[in-house]
């Protein structure tokens, strides 16, 4: 939103969020926790083995904005190839890790920023000595991740099944572990492919430690499906002002986590990255195509990075009222033209035609001179 409206609108209290007070960590040049803006990370599904693929993915992840990329170690060639991967591209990594705690000190001499360590599959406390020393020699932190489908055995036994007390007792026995080995540059998550149990999780876990603290609903399931099941958990706890850093699960293209994340923090205010469209769903009053405007709009300013709002209304019911609150915007008329709106204003009236082809210009150039202004203030 524009200057004026912008600062009108975040000091009202109803639209702030009080974040959980957490202490600071650092994935490689990403600071987690404490004040820091709440991380978007997704996970690479190439081959890690395939160096050169697995290199591509990460730079569409990177260019899509992504913070903190997770790439599976399930073996000894993927540590082999993590090297290659982690001196090619700009993003820290996060080497996934199962079963073999050798895959996990091979990937932090190879250059992961951090090392994910399942509590329930990586072994004995000795193993986990070994690559606790791993991390302090290459300076990785680590994420404890406890997962409701793979909690140990004992807890199972003593709670009958995954619950939120099993959990916060496995993550914070582990985090023990670490503190007791002299180790506290860790971030912990809880989570599950259950809403409900997830968010329990992570509200209990966030009273037990200052830890900072990995959001995520696993296996949250397709694009549609999987963004609707974690806005509506992690929305729940980012609201709450519980989380640090963020991956949505989706079963899609991993860009596509990225993407979802972004929406989700700039939603509730708490991440400005990005062209924000704020889009009515058309009715019969429409006076263009409101959602192919809207789909190619995305795709045409996909590349920006500067937090610009943009309102496309297909009439003129709530079309001026809603350009008076973002930097630019349309609202469609009569005739095959409409109204362009720039800092709430009417601009100028142009046709549907050639509507798409001026919004983006106008985006791009105010893009630039907020990049332009940015860098000369730093």
């Amino acid at each position: 939103m524009s200057g004026n409206h912008d600062d009108h609108r975040q000091v009202r209290p109803w639209r702030m969020i009080a974040r959980r007070k957490s202490r600071q960590i650092h994935v490689g040049k990403v600071a987690v926790g404490g004040d820091a803006p709440i991380s978007v990370q997704s996970m690479t599904n190439t081959p890690t083995a395939d160096a050169a693929a697995t290199i591509a993915q990460i730079r569409r992840l990177e260019e899509a904005g992504a913070d903190i990329v997770r790439v599976s170690c399930p073996d000894e060639d993927s540590t082999r190839a993590f090297r290659e991967i982690a001196r090619s591209v700009s993003v820290p990594l996060v080497a996934d890790i199962h079963f073999h705690y050798r895959r996990a000190i091979e990937a932090a001499e190879a250059g992961a920023a951090c090392l994910r360590v399942n509590p329930g599959n990586i072994g004995a406390h000795a193993r986990v000595r070994e690559v606790v020393q791993a991390a302090k020699d290459h300076g990785c932190a680590i994420r404890i991740g406890v997962n409701a489908g793979s909690l140990e055995k004992h807890l199972l036994e003593k709670y009958g099944e995954p619950c939120p007390e099993a959990m916060v007792e496995s993550a914070l026995d582990h985090a023990r572990i670490l503190e007791d080995l002299d180790f506290r540059d860790y971030k912990i998550s809880v989570k599950a492919s259950d809403v409900f149990l997830t968010v329990a999780a992570y509200q209990a876990l966030a009273e037990a430690t200052d830890a900072p603290l990995h959001l995520g609903v696993t296996e949250a399931g397709s694009a549609r499906t999987g963004a609707v099941k974690s806005s509506i958990g992690m929305g729940n706890l980012l609201w709450a002002g519980i989380g640090d850093t963020i991956r949505v699960s989706l079963s899609a293209d991993p860009v596509e986590e990225v993407r979802v994340g972004f929406d989700m923090l700039k939603s509730l205010g708490l991440r400005a990255r990005g062209v924000n469209i704020i889009a009515c769903p058309s009715c019969a009053r429409q006076g263009f195509d409101v959602i192919e405007t809207v789909r190619v709009l995305e795709e045409r300013l996909a590349h920006v990075r500067e937090p610009i709002t943009l309102s496309i209304i297909g009439c003129v019911v709530n079309g001026p009222g809603e350009a008076a609150y973002t930097e630019l915007g349309f609202t469609g008329g009569g005739a095959g033209s409409g109204m362009l709106y720039v800092s709430g204003k009417p601009s100028e009236k142009i046709s549907n035609a050639g509507m798409i082809d001026r919004i983006v210009a106008l985006v791009e150039a105010r893009a630039e001179a907020m990049r332009a202004a940015r860098e000369a203030a730093e």
